[in-house]
């Protein structure tokens, strides 16, 4: 076998995730729950910020203890990294160039993807933690501010809205955050029916995506499909098959 220098505690993760700090549950489908992906992940904790100081309070001095938390799984030997909520988008320019691995901040680093891949001719629709927070600036942050959106949050609610934007307890009814989900689904495609493809911001939206789909017959792009993607692009494996005898 070759010779490694070492110096990681932990070999063999291919994607890092910057995690927010917050005790909810994280089904399957969640970036936080490791299940959800089909290859080993490494978790950084960036300790005392919250969903609500994210969303709420996203001052410049947040930004060093996620540099910080990159740079730390950079240097574990992680591939790619990405984070556990989509409002990093406001962070993905200087995320990216504290570390020389790739980062994908937010799942709504996808929106300009989906606007191309559905005819560039149609908004894309983006499911969000809370419409009110999302901003300009996060899809500049991304390269997205001149893609047309139609967006709908989650911030009217009671189940999701108390457990996951206010952080008032850890207790969740996963049935009723899924009806909640749906609900502003449905009102997304009726404020704006023309959409064609469905962005998901909240890392807490996945374990919905494929009733969403199944319901909206649409194109739906999430943080577990990008990773997905990261993962392939930086941990390539040769391709094994058949090919003709040779005569």
């Amino acid at each position: 076998m070759p010779i490694y220098n070492g110096g990681q505690n932990i070999c063999g993760a291919s994607i890092g995730v910057l995690c927010l700090e917050s005790y909810f549950p994280k089904p399957p489908g969640h970036i936080k729950n490791p299940s959800s992906l089909p290859f080993p992940v490494l978790y950084e904790m960036i300790d005392g910020v919250t969903v609500p100081t994210l969303l709420n309070n996203p001052s410049p001095e947040l930004l060093a203890p996620f540099i910080e938390g990159a740079k730390r799984l950079e240097a574990e030997g992680v591939r790619a990294i990405t984070g556990s909520c989509g409002f990093l988008a406001l962070f993905q320019k200087e995320l990216s160039a504290a570390v020389s691995v790739p980062v994908f901040a937010s799942s709504l680093i996808q929106v300009p993807l989906a606007f191309q891949m559905t005819g560039a001719n149609a908004p894309v629709g983006v499911l969000t933690a809370d419409g009110s927070a999302l901003t300009p600036r996060h899809f500049e942050g991304v390269g997205a501010s001149g893609v047309p959106v139609a967006v709908k949050g989650l911030e009217d609610t009671t189940e999701f809205a108390e457990v996951i934007l206010r952080n008032t307890r850890t207790r969740m009814d996963t049935d009723l955050i899924e009806t909640e989900v749906m609900d502003a689904a449905r009102t997304l495609v009726l404020e704006a029916p023309g959409i064609r493809s469905l962005v998901l911001e909240c890392t807490d939206l996945p374990p919905y995506a494929s009733r969403l789909q199944e319901e909206l017959r649409l194109p739906v792009f999430d943080l577990t499909t990008l990773a997905q993607m990261a993962h392939a692009v930086t941990a390539r494996a040769q391709y094994s098959g058949l090919m003709p005898w040779q005569r």
